[in-house]
């Protein structure tokens, strides 16, 4: 085991990128042992990459970068503007609403965070908010993303724990609004706090008129979770078949119903998505020798011994566990995280009787967070670099988002029946 992790370790700090820094250490560890051919490493790689059950992730990634040019994202920011004009920060406020609404479209927390910036950030300077805090609020609040469906960090969970894909979808509604409740108030406090963007006094109430007009226009992203679950619900369609789905309703609805999808638009979603399913399933497919290699020298094993000799109450054990996760965001990819520790940490919530169902929907909170946190957060920097700011000035300004979506997931993980609630429901109690 140490030479897995030394070469891990290694790889990591002289910053390999992080799919050979997995892939290379697992090479490493089969090389260092006699009992195991090195042949059996390649053919990890293919194995972790044939499951039917994965040909969602690049089916929605299609799906949310085709919404992302036919209109959709355009009409969801036009009703989030519509909700928060007479509110304290209503521009930064409707970060957090459309991130909510992005959630059931785009599935990438962040995807959401740098088009969000793109689209706000200019505006929000322009009004005198400070960099950090138009980073850290565009930022931070793309987290809803991961527990609103489609989360794609919902989605390897599933595939890597065996997990219902559907009950995870139908778990992250609450929590998804929870989450948009906490940082709303969050951006009110800290608005009102930095005297940024105060309500226009000349501004008209909401009417019903306006809302219901509003809502015409961007019904078809606004049902679009909702078909999903439905669908998996009544087996119209497998989890894996509902991103095949969503892609022709991205398709019919870009091209038929707001006729914005043009050839070239597609042609940009294509290419798109091709880059990023590349960097994914790299990652995904090089994984595979290494996860082998955690469970031949029964990793898991010890980490369960370990945090059980702590502690056996199951509410303190999840408490443990999402700190952990939450460490481990800072410094590994989210991805890597999920397809790693997945199979470290299902069976000894199972083993306490925790809902893996309620544990899914928290370890992709706190994983996804990893993306927004120092020192090596991929959304962190690609916001700052689209707005040229300082990565210590963003981390300053989101200490108040980081705490507010802390503290959601702790009072979560004392009240799991909020997270299974809707799933219970829908699909019936898990026996």
């Amino acid at each position: 085991m140490s030479m897995l992790l030394l070469c891990f370790v290694v790889f990591l700090v002289i910053g390999m990128p992080i799919a050979f820094v997995i892939g290379l250490a697992g090479f490493a560890y089969f090389m260092s042992q006699a009992m195991l051919p090195f042949e059996a490493a390649v053919q990890m790689i293919v194995l972790q990459s044939q499951s039917f059950a994965f040909l969602a992730v690049p089916f929605f990634i299609f799906a949310g970068n085709l919404m992302n040019v036919s209109g959709i994202t355009d009409r969801l920011l036009s009703l989030a503007r519509l909700l928060t004009r007479r509110m304290y920060g209503g521009t930064a406020q409707i970060s957090v609403v459309m991130s909510t609404l992005m959630g059931g479209v785009s599935g990438s927390a962040t995807a959401d965070a740098a088009m969000e910036t793109r689209i706000l950030g200019p505006e929000m300077m322009r009004i005198g908010y400070k960099k950090g805090y138009i980073c850290a609020v565009n930022c931070v609040t793309a987290l809803i993303t991961a527990t609103i469906p489609p989360s794609l960090g919902l989605i390897i969970f599933g595939f890597v724990g065996e997990v219902s894909i559907g009950r995870l979808f139908a778990a992250g509604i609450i929590p998804g609004i929870l989450m948009m409740g906490f940082l709303m108030a969050t951006t009110s406090i800290t608005s009102r706090y930095q005297r940024y963007d105060p309500p226009k006094k000349d501004a008209p109430p909401l009417s019903v008129k306006e809302i219901i007009e509003n809502l015409k226009d961007s019904i078809w992203a606004l049902l679009f979770p909702v078909i999903l679950i439905v669908g998996i619900r009544f087996g119209i369609f497998t989890p894996s078949e509902s991103g095949a789905f969503a892609v022709v309703y991205a398709l019919i609805v870009g091209k038929f119903v707001y006729k914005e999808l043009t050839w070239q638009k597609f042609k940009d979603a294509l290419i798109t998505t091709i880059k990023d399913n590349g960097a994914i399933m790299l990652i995904i497919a090089m994984s595979g020798p290494f996860s082998y290699a955690i469970t031949w020298v029964q990793l898991p094993i010890a980490m369960s011994n370990l945090i059980q000799g702590i502690t056996t109450n199951p509410q303190a054990m999840m408490l443990i566990m999402l700190g952990f996760l939450f460490i481990t965001g800072m410094f590994v990819d989210s991805n890597v995280n999920f397809l790693l520790l997945t199979p470290i940490f299902l069976p000894m919530v199972k083993s306490v009787g925790i809902d893996p169902v309620h544990f899914g929907v928290l370890m992709a909170t706190i994983v996804t967070l990893g993306v927004m946190t120092p020192p090596i957060g991929s959304a962190l920097y690609t916001v700052c670099g689209i707005i040229d700011c300082p990565p210590e000035e963003y981390t300053k300004a989101s200490l108040p988002f980081l705490c507010a979506v802390l503290l959601e997931l702790a009072i979560l993980v004392f009240l799991p029946q909020v997270v299974v609630w809707i799933p219970n429901m829908i699909f019936g109690v898990m026996k």
